[in-house]
């Protein structure tokens, strides 16, 4: 039963670090089938939504669906944490290792192992629970090694999700003034459109290629972004994106002139990410 336990533990730990790793490092897709924090989302989303649809208010209901993106953002990180202490501990637990313990008269338990991994990994140092044998003193090390490196890792991973959100947003902001709020796609032609000519379109909509190749790959990088909800009422990246592509479509089909190839490049990019976000988010086409 304890090797089974310690076996466990490895696999936790290992697994753990492993999607830790992907999650917050590899600046890339992963295509695995099965990812715990890609099933963590889909069950969190689906029980946090499910309450949304409940409140029957507009604004009460964004405002609670905004809390969303932190929420589920700090559950990953406690969930994660928790689950390198506790399989750290089982680790420690079925080796039997010697340590001391507050009470040396009482039989030391899976709970004293569990409070040392704990003040291991996140370097407490009350050293009343103290390592005795070198392979002990040697898991507390790499606990302490691991403990440090996490919280580095969620330290420069918060500010790497706060300016990606703020680049998305301004470009979103901006909308307000050039296709109305929420923005569409005529309104922002209609603004813009002078005689037979659209003023500045060509500029309007390479700024926006730019900007939904940028959307896309923060998004896969950082696919918790896809959950943050814009500040203002009316504004939204799916409604910005989807403004973009309508404007595109609209530019190809109606205006015979330069604006048109522009247009198109535009719409390739902005489909490019809308393909791949969906996936992204598990999220099916709908007609």
């Amino acid at each position: 039963m304890e090797w089974i336990a310690g076996l466990a533990g490895l696999a936790i730990t290992l697994i753990v670090l492993l999607y830790a790793f992907e999650t917050v490092i590899l600046p890339r897709r992963v295509t695995q089938r099965f990812r715990l924090s890609r099933l963590f989302y889909r069950v969190t989303w689906v029980l946090f939504s499910s309450v949304a649809r409940r409140i029957r208010s507009v604004g009460r209901r964004d405002n609670f669906l905004a809390l969303y993106g932190p929420f589920s953002l700090i559950s990953l990180l406690a969930i994660w944490a928790s689950s390198l202490v506790l399989g750290f501990a089982m680790l420690q637990w079925s080796l039997h290792l010697e340590i001391i313990s507050p009470d040396p008269d009482r039989e030391v338990t899976f709970f004293t192992y569990l409070y040392l991994s704990g003040s291991s990994f996140f370097t407490l140092g009350y050293g009343d629970v103290l390592p005795l044998t070198p392979l002990a003193r040697g898991l507390a090390v790499v606990e302490s090694g691991s403990g440090l490196s996490f919280l580095a890792l969620v330290i420069g991973y918060l500010p790497a999700l706060n300016s990606a959100f703020s680049v998305r947003e301004v470009h979103v902001s901006l909308l307000d003034e050039r296709a109305g709020s929420p923005p569409t796609a005529l309104e922002l032609l209609r603004r813009h459109y002078q005689g037979d000519d659209v003023a500045g379109i060509d500029l309007i909509l390479h700024d926006w290629e730019r900007w939904t190749a940028e959307l896309l790959e923060s998004h896969l990088s950082y696919p918790v972004l896809g959950y943050f909800r814009s500040q203002h009422d009316n504004q939204s990246w799916v409604a910005a994106l989807t403004m973009i592509l309508d404007a595109s479509a609209l530019v190809v089909v109606g205006m015979n002139n330069s604006s048109a190839r522009q247009a198109q490049l535009t719409f390739a990019m902005a489909r490019h990410a809308a393909v791949d976000l969906t996936q992204v988010l598990g999220t099916k086409p709908r007609p």
